[in-house]
C-alpha cells in the first residue's frame, strides 16, 4: 500500500479545513482504499482560528501532521516546507479553500501508478471575478511566451512522485518559480484539466500586490524574457536613432534644419528617458533578488515541535 501525502498550505482558511480533511479521508475509504494517506498542514502565519482547527483534526486523525511557520512567509515557501515534511511515495499539493476538486486526486494517483512522475491539474475554466480572470490570462500568456510547457490556465494543484519531489527539493533560491521548477526536470508528465470552483468559505488572501509579486518572481526567476526585451528595445531605439540622425544630417546638408526643433527633442527625450527608467527598474529587480540570495536567509522558519 503506497502512502499518498497531501500538502495543504494554510493562510486564514478557518472553516474550510475540516471539509478538506473529510473529503480526503473519504477518498481513502472508497476509491483509494488500496493506499494510505497523510495530510501535511502548513500554517503560514494565519491570523484566524486555522491553527486551532488543524490541531483539532490532528487529535482526531493520526494521519494529520500539523506544522506552522513563525510568521507569514508566503504560499510557495509553505508548499516547499510541506514537501520537506512529507513522507509519501507520491505528494499532492492542494489548496485549502475547496476550489480545487479533491476527487480529481483519484485520477492523479492512477496516472502516477501508470508511470507518470508529474500529474498536473490545470485550470481550463475558473469561477472567479472578471478582474481575476483577466489578470490570470495576461500573466500566463506572458509566462507561456518563455515556457510553452506551462498549461494556459497555469497550475498549483499537482502530484509528484517521490523522485520528482526529491529533485524539486534540491533546487535553491528564495524567490522561486514554482511551476517552472516542476517542469524543468523533464519527468514524464500528465495533464488533467478541471474547472476551478467558486470560493464558498472565506475570501481570497491573494490581493493584487501578492499576485504581482508572484508574477514577477515567475517571470524574473523563470526566464530571461525581461533582459531580452530590454536588449531588443535597445536595438530598436538605436536603429531608429540612427535613421533619424541620417534625416537630420540630410536636412543640415540641404540647409533646411528647422530652428526651433522643440518637438523632436521632447519626443526623443521622453521616449529614451522612459526606456532608461524601465530598464533600470528591471535591473533593480534582478539586483534585489541577487542581494536577497547572498544573505542566505532561510525561505521559512518552522515553530519547534517535539514530534516534528
Amino acid at each position: 500500500m503506497a502512502l499518498i501525502s497531501y500538502v495543504v498550505p494554510v493562510y486564514n482558511n478557518s472553516g474550510s479545513l475540516r471539509p478538506t480533511w473529510e473529503s480526503i479521508r473519504g477518498l481513502f475509504q472508497t476509491e483509494l482504499a488500496d493506499h494510505t494517506y497523510e495530510i501535511v498542514f502548513v500554517n503560514d502565519g494565519s491570523q484566524d482560528n486555522s491553527w486551532d482547527e488543524i490541531m483539532e483534526l490532528a487529535a482526531e486523525d493520526n494521519a494529520v501532521r500539523p506544522f506552522r511557520f513563525t510568521r507569514n512567509f508566503g504560499q510557495v515557501p509553505a508548499i516547499i516546507g510541506g514537501y520537506q515534511k512529507s513522507a509519501g511515495d507520491a505528494v499532492i499539493n492542494i489548496s485549502a479553500d475547496l476550489q480545487d476538486p479533491i476527487e480529481l486526486t483519484v485520477q492523479m494517483v492512477r496516472n502516477w501508478e501508470a508511470g507518470f512522475d508529474v500529474v498536473i491539474g490545470h485550470r481550463n475554466d475558473r469561477n472567479d471575478s472578471i478582474a481575476s480572470n483577466f489578470f490570470s490570462k495576461v500573466a500566463y500568456g506572458i509566462l507561456r511566451s518563455s515556457n510553452r510547457n506551462i498549461p494556459e490556465g497555469g497550475f498549483d494543484f499537482v502530484l509528484m512522485s517521490r523522485r520528482a519531489t526529491n529533485t524539486f527539493l534540491q533546487y535553491e533560491g528564495r524567490n522561486r518559480y514554482f511551476q517552472g521548477d516542476i517542469l524543468w526536470a523533464g519527468y514524464r508528465t500528465a495533464l488533467l484539466p478541471y474547472a476551478r470552483r467558486k470560493r464558498t468559505i472565506g475570501k481570497s488572501q491573494y490581493n493584487f500586490g501578492r499576485k504581482l509579486k508572484l508574477f514577477l518572481d515567475y517571470v524574473i526567476d523563470g526566464s530571461y524574457l525581461p533582459i531580452r526585451l530590454m536588449s531588443l528595445s535597445g536595438v530598436l531605439v538605436s536603429a531608429l536613432g540612427l535613421l533619424y540622425a541620417v534625416v537630420v544630417l540630410g536636412a543640415w546638408a540641404l540647409h533646411t534644419t528647422p530652428f526651433p526643433g522643440w518637438a523632436p527633442l521632447m519626443i526623443a527625450g521622453l521616449v529614451i528617458g522612459g526606456m532608461i527608467m524601465l530598464m533600470l527598474g528591471v535591473i533593480g529587480e534582478y539586483l534585489w533578488r541577487i542581494l536577497d540570495e547572498v544573505k542566505h536567509k532561510p525561505m521559512y522558519i518552522f515553530e519547534d515541535r517535539p514530534d516534528a
